[in-house]
């Protein structure tokens, strides 16, 4: 078996065997594969596609090209995955409330990518707070806590981390297939026996139409539940940021406000129970959605999730006082400036994109990698599809280390909100369920 005739076989339309996958994902990892056979693969199962028993193929292959985790515990162990967006914090809420409600949850999450935030930089905006742990230690934490965020180890789905790096530079990365493989592999790669996904549609997703979120949504619930894992998935809207809040410590400083009970935001609440009543059903932990709906809500209410979150964070070397003290522990821009509204109006759309590409510029997200990320600034006090405004009333605030890049982002905030003279119809939180 060889590279070249593992890509003619996609070429022509002939599929992919499991010992196919299985040898070019080993390939990908040991260096055997080339980049241009790396990238003549990816370009052939874009043009091709592949059936849904070649996608679970690649994906167990791509996960088998590195460590899997095994566990040996006295509940359950599951996850959640977001496909990305703005203000989406939900993780952070739903991984103490799983643990809290009997649940192990081995998150293993990523970093921001293009416009969207990510789960790690978030948490990296708490002092101390340390995202790269051996499995050894990540056992150690999920045993005793009942949950732990990190980052990815170089051992997790090492083929994966290859073929995204040549999907970048080949025009390959709007691949269903690829995707799905890319974004199982890693979590499968975690042992899970449960798995519950929340795919973003609208002006802050990567996918923009419901057309293209249900066909990742259902490629990713059939590819894993091909695999083994029980799994299902919520179309979610993003047409406008899930919290008020878009920024990393500014996020952070958020989803303490909800998880003590401070100031709740209502839709990220919503969101983080509806998928959690997801996960408690897969788990066995939950009869059906509304009970499990009720128990993560109950984690809430009742300060033992937010208790979770302040044991993990010192496990993974944060303070240990966070829960009580978190407004000093954030790191806080030097400079707030009020967005005010050019015209009367009611909001009647929001690209949310550009509200994501504006907390980047300022600094909140990579324009490069390897660049430095300022956990303070970004965005906060976002106003949310319908609200109506006056002229020079607040849209939102900037958070900026200095003037010119926070006029600079006011300017792009202004340009991201539409005010009209009618209310627009609101969008509901969840669009579908697939599962």
């Amino acid at each position: 078996m060889d590279a070249r005739g593992i890509v003619a076989a996609l070429r022509d339309g002939r599929g992919l065997s499991a010992e196919a996958a299985q040898w070019f994902a080993a390939g990908l990892a040991s260096g055997d594969v080339t980049d241009a056979q790396a990238g003549a693969f990816a370009m052939a199962v874009l043009l091709k596609g592949l059936e849904k028993p070649d996608r679970v193929a690649l994906t167990l292959a791509m996960r088998d090209s590195g460590q899997v985790l095994d566990w040996s515990l006295p509940g359950p162990v599951v996850d959640k995955h977001s496909t990305g967006g703005i203000g989406d914090s939900t993780s952070l809420l739903l991984a103490p409330a799983l643990a809290a409600c009997g649940a192990y949850v081995p998150m293993i999450s990523g970093r921001g990518l293009g416009h969207t935030g990510g789960t790690i930089d978030k948490l990296e905006s708490i002092p101390g707070y340390g995202t790269d742990v051996g499995p050894a230690e990540l056992h150690r934490i999920v045993a005793n806590v009942g949950c732990a965020i990190v980052a990815a180890s170089a051992g997790i789905a090492p083929a994966d981390r290859r073929l995204y790096a040549i999907r970048d530079v080949t025009g390959t990365v709007e691949s269903i297939d690829l995707i799905t493989a890319s974004i199982l592999s890693k979590k499968l790669a975690a042992g899970l026996e449960a798995l519950v996904l929340d795919v973003k549609v609208g002006s802050g997703a990567f996918m923009k139409s419901m057309a293209d979120a249900r066909a990742l949504a259902q490629s990713l619930v059939e590819t894993a539940n091909g695999a083994g894992c029980r799994t299902s998935a919520l179309i979610t809207d993003m047409s406008q940021p899930l919290a008020s809040t878009a920024g990393n410590a500014l996020e952070v400083l958020e989803v303490m406000e909800t998880l003590t009970g401070t100031a709740v935001n209502r839709a990220l609440w919503d969101v983080s129970v509806a998928l959690g009543g997801e996960a408690l059903v897969l788990a066995g932990l939950a009869g059906d959605t509304g009970e499990g709906a009720d128990q993560i809500s109950e984690a809430l209410e009742s300060g033992r999730a937010a208790e979770t979150f302040g044991r993990m964070v010192a496990a993974l070397g944060g303070p240990s006082d966070f829960v009580d003290h978190y407004p000093d522990r954030l790191p806080a821009a030097p400079i707030v400036r009020d967005v005010p509204a050019q015209t009367d109006g009611f909001v009647s759309k929001i690209d949310t994109e550009a509200l994501g590409h504006a907390v980047v510029h300022l600094g909140g997200g990579r324009l490069r990698g390897g660049d430095r990320i300022n956990p303070s600034v970004g965005l906060s006090d976002l106003q949310r599809l319908g609200a109506p405004m006056a002229r020079g009333e607040t849209l939102a605030r900037v958070h900026a280390a200095d003037e010119d890049a926070a006029e600079r982002a006011v300017v792009a905030v202004q340009a991201a909100f539409h005010l009209a003279e009618v209310a627009p119809e609101l969008p509901t939180l969840v669009h579908e369920r697939l599962g």
